[in-house]
């Protein structure tokens, strides 16, 4: 017996419910916090020693690193805060979910970047005014080494993790650890070239370089976090895959149009309207959306799918192909 209209319509909202409560990869968001705690015990750790670095030798440049390091400790705290609420299901009041809880975490970390980066130019400046000598250069950069390896470790599990569960906060964790790991690469053959020439200045001046390299890394990731949060629509490269789910059924003679994307976190969201001959029982056109959403997901995985189904024959069904709801207003020849 054909379903009513309105079970269609209460399948859907169920559908959709699983899909922002992530399905069978909620558990798996819930894990990620465990990333999280493993940034903050690397950034103490890399606080500790690069802070050691710079009491023994004195030089601004590992100063500017081990600043860095306290960024990533307040990073990761946040990351751990906005992981834990993304991860929470959809609830009445949320029902989308709270994946969009991530963009706050890279978004403010992307801040504290941009601010660590003016806090290592001014103690740059002072000591390029105000050069002093070097002490224990070879135990301060040997400490500031073993600082760097642990940083490169802990970033590539996180960007590992964030790029197989789709995580902006991981993502963005993972490459202000990468960019600290250069900056210590920076660090310390910069250092080392001051102990070999004895040119002071150039450990002020690497500082500055420094801070230019993490103004342009945060910079990037407050962008990011800006698209997500204006409902940026899907990359070029994921709309192609959804036009290319669509295009077998356009050749049965299926039409689409409004078709909108939008990212929130780890999860996609993509409406269209299905336009389909007028004398088609609603089963067959419940059938229909069924596979064309089922398509969808499977070529963007964690996608949530809103089909609204039309006939092609009412010429009401043309007037909502503008982005407002409604049709473009007409072209004047």
């Amino acid at each position: 017996m054909p379903k009513p209209a309105w079970a269609h319509y209460k399948e859907g909202m169920n559908a959709g419910r699983e899909d922002a409560n992530h399905g069978s990869s909620l558990p798996m968001r819930r894990s990620l916090t465990r990333f999280a705690w493993l940034s903050i015990a690397a950034a103490l750790v890399t606080i500790g020693l690069k802070t050691s670095a710079y009491l023994i030798t004195g030089s601004v440049g590992l100063l500017s690193d081990a600043v860095e390091s306290l960024v990533n400790l307040v990073g990761g705290v946040l990351a751990l805060a906005m992981l834990t609420i993304a991860a929470r299901p959809a609830d009445e009041d949320h029902a989308y979910g709270h994946s969009k809880a991530e963009y706050f975490s890279s978004g403010v970390e992307g801040t504290l970047i941009l601010i660590a980066a003016a806090s290592i130019a001014v103690a740059g400046v002072q000591r390029l005014l105000d050069p002093r000598p070097l002490e224990q250069v070879g135990l301060g950069l040997g400490v500031t080494a073993l600082a760097a390896l642990i940083n490169l470790g802990v970033a590539l599990l996180l960007l590992r993790a964030g790029q197989r569960a789709n995580s902006i906060t991981l993502e963005a964790n993972a490459h202000h650890l990468l960019t600290d790991v250069w900056t210590s690469v920076g660090v310390i053959v910069g250092v080392g070239a001051v102990a070999v020439t004895g040119w002071v200045r150039l450990d002020p001046i690497l500082a500055l370089l420094v801070a230019a390299n993490i103004v342009r890394t945060g910079t990037v990731i407050v962008h990011r976090s800006i698209l997500g949060l204006m409902d940026t629509a899907l990359p070029a490269p994921q709309r192609r895959l959804i036009d290319q789910a669509l295009e077998p059924y356009r050749r049965q003679g299926v039409e689409f149009h409004a078709t909108r994307t939008r990212q929130s976190g780890a999860r996609r969201f993509v409406s269209t309207h299905v336009l389909v001959p007028g004398d088609w029982t609603v089963q067959k056109g419940h059938e229909l959306v069924d596979r064309i959403e089922a398509d969808i997901r499977a070529a963007l995985p964690e996608a949530t799918v809103f089909t609204h189904l039309e006939s092609l024959d009412d010429p009401a069904s043309w007037e909502d192909v503008g982005l407002d709801g409604r049709s473009p207003p007409p072209t004047v020849g």
